[in-house]
């Protein structure tokens, strides 16, 4: 791991390892051509679907890559995780494959899809408030009153080095990428991508996305710091969080080139735009890289790869959200 003066970051070496301990494991999803999407000439822009990841997102990666470097005494206390949706079926589904006890901490608002995710693979489901802070106020309780082992949705190490197999995974496949576009939700992702990817060329450009209704990245890019927004809202459900991690943060100043936030009607545009043309079905948060493209707001530089960080969405839910394109 490289040391900066706040921080220790994940090296190559560690999202490698977190590779090796995947291998078998996790999917290693495929990057498919979109003609459609805009590119310059002699260049195509790519699309990472980590809806086929098992558990529909790329939390998986990272929520494995968590339990696996427990003891076997840790993970017999179980296990809990403070989520919107995606981690916590994550780690439900890496708590069956190591046959310990999962509790997941979800929102009151959490889609139905998502909450039934997490039920079907197993998990014990808590309700509490309707942000991350509530979650995760919520799981430490239960951590303190349990002894259960807390599985981090993003600031750790651990979970970065999972989350940036995505990212060595799109360099290895295409190793002159031009620009990489990750959303950002707490940063794990977004933070692990980076790294991967800026490790690997340095001359990648990295962009990450997030909802204008949740512009917690934005905001930490102008104070130097990560700051707690007072409230958020988006129909990108996973990226609602009020603050950016600590340590993703110290990974986007480092390895991030820009961010820019993107509205509900193109991400909206997007989820539909990937379900007629490429077939897939993307949630919101996971199309929001698309509707940068779409949209305007990041121009595509040689060859482009849209992260879609996930597909837990179904049929009532698409229903509904494409009622309103």
């Amino acid at each position: 791991m490289a040391t900066t003066a706040a921080a220790t970051l994940v090296s190559l070496d560690d999202i490698a390892l977190a590779a090796e301990t995947l291998q078998g494991v996790a999917v290693r999803t495929p990057l498919l051509p979109c003609d459609d999407l805009p590119a310059p000439s002699g260049h195509r822009t790519w699309l990472k679907p980590e809806m086929l990841q098992r558990g529909g997102a790329f939390k998986f990666r990272g929520a494995y890559t968590f339990l696996a470097r427990l003891t076997p005494e840790e993970r017999a206390r179980g296990v809990i995780a403070p989520s919107s949706g995606n981690h916590a079926q994550a780690v439900a589904l890496a708590a069956r494959l190591f046959g310990v006890p999962a509790t997941v901490v979800m929102p009151t608002t959490v889609a139905p899809a998502k909450r039934s995710g997490a039920e079907r693979l197993g998990a014990r489901i808590e309700l509490a408030g309707t942000n991350t802070q509530h979650r995760m106020e919520r799981a430490m309780e239960l951590v303190h009153e349990r002894g259960l082992i807390l599985v981090p949705p993003y600031d750790h190490p651990w979970i970065i080095a999972g989350q940036g197999t995505t990212g060595r995974e799109v360099m290895q496949d295409l190793p002159n990428a031009g620009t990489v576009l990750v959303p950002v939700g707490g940063g794990g992702l977004s933070a692990g991508v980076a790294a991967a990817v800026k490790l690997m060329n340095q001359h990648t450009r990295v962009v990450g996305v997030e909802p204008a209704g949740a512009p917690k990245l934005s905001r930490a890019r102008e104070a130097g710091h990560p700051v707690t927004l007072d409230t958020t809202s988006s129909i990108a459900d996973g990226l609602m969080a009020v603050r950016v991690g600590d340590l993703p943060f110290a990974h986007h100043q480092v390895f991030i080139d820009d961010v820019v936030v993107i509205e509900e009607a193109a991400i909206r545009d997007a989820v539909r735009f990937l379900l007629d043309r490429a077939k897939l079905v993307a949630e919101p948060s996971g199309a929001i890289t698309v509707a940068a493209l779409m949209s305007g707001a990041v121009e595509a530089a040689g060859d482009t790869v849209c992260i879609l960080s996930g597909g837990n969405m179904e049929w009532g839910g698409l229903r509904d959200l494409l009622a309103h394109a």
